[in-house]
């Protein structure tokens, strides 16, 4: 079955906006076993919206859109759908009761522009929003079903759930199986390279690529005769990937590294104290997103001045003169004092040149030392040579410091 997503929005066409919603029903769908043939974004035009809509319902089953339900004057999307379906706008009276109970909830009171939320395409079916004021709605184009949902992610990601989804599933006949698996600690190009020859070895599957900074996914895409046996030739696919990739595959699905990187701590009941500098808390706040994170995370020491990494952590006056913060000396001392603070089974430290100015020849920007400190064994420290701007240098930092952790709570040098 074929789908088409519509984007409607001149902050996304003008590019003030990412795009999230676009990959995220792209995603949804694929799972679903529908084919994503179309992706299309306009600005907000009514008619060019009303006949972008005419032309996607002549070539595809189904069309999901996203923006323009809000209360402003340049929120189309309902009237240019009318127009499409060669329709008026009517007044939901339900939708508009839903609209007054929110703000009453909120204490709000509502603006008369808020009720033209509620005007949608004569005939349509109104898609309960729980998390804000637009409802969405879904009406037929000749053979084609449209859904059109609020631009806001979450809402947008909650009407779907429950609305569309439901309403698709069973349409669907599904003949197809996608396992991503999230990877880090691997370029690119060698992800390709050594899943090299799969695609041809497994008639059937398709593999794709997907580089979001600093990690990259995986996707192993089954075709077959039959759900059942496209999820278990995908399965068997996925193996031979974790094989070959090794230690660089974490999860699967929307799992994210610092996710990984707890329950790793949490399985083997270990604790983790940090000591930052050029990352500036970036390794603690990425623990931290992870709810439970208290669990194994005792400190996080954000020592970004010389004075503060003697202060805090004890690294002495003595290191600091002869080889400076930006030395394995210095990572190991600030490793030690971190996690003789916290009495943690594992310490990591970060220090390092991000850039764009402070290097030098014998330590240019990218340069980054990372020290681990374990309950009962000694001391170590890694070098990294990072590339890229500021922000990639330090990024890339904080997910080599994570992917310390991993290695120590597995037992690892």
């Amino acid at each position: 079955m074929s789908a088409a997503i519509l984007s409607i929005g001149t902050e996304l066409t003008r590019g003030e906006l990412v795009n999230t919603n676009a990959s995220w029903l792209a995603e949804q769908l694929t799972e679903l076993g529908m084919d994503v043939d179309e992706e299309v974004t306009v600005p907000d035009d009514v008619e060019r919206i009303a006949r972008t809509l005419r032309r996607l319902a002549e070539r595809h089953a189904v069309i999901v859109s996203t923006g323009g339900l809000g209360p402003t004057t340049d929120d189309l999307t309902a009237k240019a759908a009318a127009r499409a379906a060669g329709v008026s706008l009517v007044l939901h009276e339900p939708s508009l009761e839903a609209i007054k109970r929110r703000f009453a909830a909120a204490r709000r009171e509502m603006s008369p522009s808020n009720a033209k939320q509620a005007e949608l395409p004569e005939g349509a079916t109104a898609l309960e929003n729980p998390l804000g004021t637009a409802p969405g709605f879904a009406v037929s184009l000749g053979a084609c079903r449209c859904f059109f949902l609020p631009g806001v992610p979450r809402e947008m990601e909650r009407i779907f759930s429950d609305s569309v989804y439901p309403e698709l599933a069973p349409l669907v006949e599904r003949r197809s199986h996608q396992v991503r698996l999230r990877t880090f600690g691997l370029p690119e190009s060698v992800v390709g390279e050594r899943l090299a020859g799969i695609e041809e070895e497994n008639a059937g599957i398709t593999l794709g690529y997907r580089a979001s900074f600093p990690e990259i996914e995986v996707k192993v895409l089954a075709r077959a005769s039959s759900a059942a046996g496209a999820e278990e030739l995908a399965s068997r696919v996925a193996r031979q990937v974790r094989e070959r990739l090794g230690e660089a595959v974490y999860g699967e699905g929307g799992d994210s590294y610092p996710a990984f990187v707890g329950r790793v701590l949490r399985d083997r009941n270990l604790t983790v104290a940090i000591a930052e500098s050029c990352t500036g808390g970036m390794v603690g706040s990425l623990l931290t997103d992870v709810p439970g994170s208290s669990d194994y995370l005792l400190l996080d020491a954000v020592t970004y001045s010389n004075a503060s990494k003697t202060s805090i952590l004890g690294v002495s006056s003595e290191i600091l003169r002869a080889y400076g913060a930006v030395s394995p000396e210095c990572a190991a001392a600030m490793a030690d004092g971190a996690r003789r603070l916290a009495d943690s089974d594992i310490a990591v430290s970060i220090t390092g040149i991000a850039g764009p100015g402070g290097g030098t020849d014998e330590k240019p920007v990218g340069t980054v030392w990372i020290g681990l400190a374990r309950r009962n064994r000694e001391t170590t420290t890694e070098l990294f040579k990072l590339y890229g701007d500021r922000t990639r240098i330090r990024r890339m930092a904080a997910h080599h410091a994570l992917r310390t952790i991993v290695r120590a709570s597995n037992g690892h040098s």
